[in-house]
């Protein structure tokens, strides 16, 4: 980690926050905790514990592994479907295979994003590719789960496949600080995600003792998630490490820092940045399912056992 980098960021552009901006307070810091998913693959559960106030208009992110699989143990999850919502698995190391019921799916691997809007649903699987099952190896990705509005949720099904060598790269002044903007914007400069909902999606790497300030849309929400290291988050210099998430409070840049001295196995502060606009309307969210109203949500469970959502192929490939 990270697959996506530059031998010199100063090469880059530079991006960094107006001097007279507003800095974001940290609000608070919680610790992930760990649980499995699917047919067993190991996650943190990044938003646990964080009122959704704070987070609308994302609704959870995991983050799977980081680990390295022997022969044998590579796992995925089974079929399952999704309604009402984003799903976006940016895939660090390693290789998954995703298919629908629609005929969609694709490899992402080593970098690259998945977004899969699910609107009106579907049913999704992914996987690991039988040759990383025989041979093992190393894993390590997030998904994030990004609301729809009303207006949105019963749209058409629909795929990003976004490579790692799509996204835009930019540079603190001195060069510290490497950023991924996956999605949304940051100062004029745009991700290749298109979003229905506006966020900012950015993977940051700081190296040790070198620190970040980022101009930061004051209609957004704020939050960091520590993949890997340690390091502080805000003026205040708040400590934070991995699967730690940072929630800040409102103003217009928001501050990283990496410790002089990182953990043995990472050798730099690596973080994903969020942000984005909340929708502000009631949410029923059960399992796979992210609705409007428990009516919503008893109608989604109704398609899916007629069928509405689509059916499983007979052979699916993986």
């Amino acid at each position: 980690m990270p697959a996506v980098t530059v031998e010199n960021p100063l090469t880059l552009p530079k991006v960094a926050a107006a001097g007279d901006a507003a800095a974001r307070p940290v609000l608070a810091v919680t610790t992930a905790p760990s649980g499995f998913e699917g047919e067993g693959f190991p996650v943190r559960r990044a938003f646990a514990g964080i009122n959704y106030k704070h987070l609308d208009p994302f609704i959870m992110m995991d983050q799977m592994g980081e680990v390295e699989y022997a022969a044998g143990e590579p796992k995925g999850t089974p079929w399952h479907p999704h309604r009402g919502f984003e799903t976006v698995t940016y895939l660090i190391d390693g290789t998954f295979v995703h298919q629908d019921s629609n005929g969609g799916g694709g490899t992402i691997q080593n970098g690259d994003t998945q977004w899969m809007t699910a609107g009106s649903g579907l049913l999704h699987i992914e996987a690991p590719p039988e040759s990383l099952v025989m041979s093992g190896g190393l894993f390590h990705g997030l998904q994030l789960w990004v609301n729809l509005p009303k207006a949105d949720k019963m749209m058409a099904p629909r795929y990003q496949d976004i490579r790692g060598g799509q996204v835009q790269l930019l540079a603190s002044p001195d060069g510290g600080a490497l950023l991924r903007v996956i999605a949304g914007e940051l100062d004029g400069h745009e991700g290749p995600g298109v979003t229905h909902t506006p966020i900012t999606m950015i993977h940051a790497t700081v190296r040790p003792g070198a620190e970040v300030t980022l101009p930061w849309r004051e209609d957004f929400n704020g939050l960091a998630y520590v993949l890997a290291g340690r390091g502080t988050v805000g003026e205040e210099r708040r400590p934070v490490h991995m699967g730690q998430t940072a929630v800040f409070g409102a103003g217009s840049s928001l501050t990283v820092r990496a410790d002089e001295q990182q953990d043995g196995n990472t050798p730099d502060l690596e973080v994903v940045l969020l942000g984005g606009r909340p929708i502000r309307e009631p949410m029923a969210h059960y399992g796979p399912f992210v609705m409007n109203s428990q009516a919503e949500l008893k109608q989604a469970f109704e398609d899916f056992q007629a069928g509405r959502l689509g059916t499983v192929p007979a052979v699916h490939g993986m």
